[in-house]
């Protein structure tokens, strides 16, 4: 046997005692990262008393660039320690908002009720203001605290229940709000409760729509749509409140808010819906098509069957309500006729023609959806091979 190939030859223990080792870095690794997490305490300290943003944007590009060589350096493929970084820094900037790092107004905490506050989405907002050092309770249909006494009490009272119930709940409490507080709702349709919240309080009044579900692991980069309605001082505290958060604000009026959600959410879904109906009606089973699944189809798999694993009453008034409901769903139903009488007439020259409208559309647009749905595309298959 030569030298080599002794060099070569596993050690005694064999995949056991590789594995052991491998171990044994993996806890190095853990533990260099809570040393990590240790000092990003002290960078949200200095943050917070230096008023510095919790997101630099240019570090961070700085922060990846300097990885991506490292991993040159040492043999390893930038790719996947990029996208590891990327979860590290987002996990960073999550922690030091959750201390309170962009909190800069040693402003006294305010008295936060969360009508509602029960659900999964209440629970949400009472994290996020606890957070942020303010006091929360909860009032809902069985707690102790009524949401009429929580209510006449409260600086800020969090309209938090399902659509249907907004309006009324809203015309019942309105008039118990003092004066000097702030009445806010979370709904997916801005509209009618902005108009139900003006008309039956005196109090500073705004509405939001978070713009994720109750399931998001870090609030961090996620958007929320905020809708004036009555009360500066009240509105630009809230704002303050949700950047602080680490949310992206998006100010519009409620009308502009709800046109777009025909768009983001009652055309999503109902597209959605049309795909999962039709592969329940299509003859074939779930089980003999995942035979044949692209990375591509088993995507669309996922989010229809998350969405319809959610619960239809949550789903039915949003794409109901909204007063553009109709409209998008006729251009839908428009688009999906005249692309069928292609298909069925074997037309390819019209059928470019729609690729060409589309691709218009999107514009330059396409090339970060390419780059995006690549990068899922390989993690996704990475997970499910």
């Amino acid at each position: 046997m030569t030298e080599g190939d002794d060099d070569e030859a596993p050690p005694a223990g064999g995949l056991p005692e590789l594995r052991t080792k491998l171990d044994a870095v993996d806890r190095r690794v853990l533990e260099a990262l809570a040393e990590r997490m240790r000092i990003v305490t002290e960078v949200a300290r200095f943050k917070r008393n230096e008023r510095v943003e919790i997101r630099d944007h240019e570090r961070e590009r700085q922060v990846l660039d300097a990885r991506r060589n490292l991993a040159r350096e040492l043999g390893l493929d930038p790719a996947p320690v990029e996208a590891i970084y990327r979860q590290i820094l987002n996990a960073s900037r999550d922690y030091q908002a959750a201390l309170g790092a962009s909190v800069y107004e040693r402003a006294e905490p305010k008295d936060i009720a969360i009508i509602g506050g029960a659900g999964a989405m209440g629970g949400v907002l009472e994290r996020l203001f606890r957070d942020l050092g303010h006091r929360v309770e909860i009032a809902d249909l069985n707690t102790a605290l009524t949401p009429e006494a929580a209510a006449a009490r409260a600086d800020v009272v969090v309209i938090s229940v399902p659509i249907l119930a907004t309006e009324a709940l809203i015309r019942k409490l309105g008039p118990s709000v003092r004066k000097d507080a702030l009445l806010v709702d979370v709904t997916s349709i801005k509209s009618v409760p902005l108009r139900a919240m003006l008309d039956s309080t005196e109090a500073s009044v705004v509405g939001t729509h978070p713009m994720f579900g109750p399931g998001t692991q870090s609030l961090q980069g996620q958007r929320v749509v905020v809708c004036k309605g009555r009360g500066e001082s009240w509105h630009t505290w809230l704002l303050a409140n949700l950047r602080a958060r680490g949310l992206v604000v998006t100010e519009a009026d409620a009308d502009q808010h709800d046109r777009a959600m025909a768009l983001v959410q009652v055309l999503t879904h109902f597209q959605t819906q049309v795909f999962g109906w039709a592969l329940a009606r299509s003859g074939i089973s779930l089980t003999e098509s995942r035979k044949f699944t692209s990375p591509a189809y088993l995507m669309e798999l996922y989010v229809a069957a998350r969405h319809f694993a959610q619960a239809s009453d949550l789903y039915g008034p949003i794409e109901m309500l909204n007063p553009e409901t109709s409209r998008v769903v006729a251009v839908f139903q428009q688009a999906a006729a005249e692309l069928g009488a292609i298909l069925s007439a074997r037309d390819q020259p019209r059928f470019d023609a729609m690729f060409q409208e589309v691709r218009d559309f999107f514009g330059e647009f396409a090339k970060e959806a390419t780059e995006q749905s690549s990068y899922l595309i390989d993690h996704l298959v990475e997970r499910t091979s």
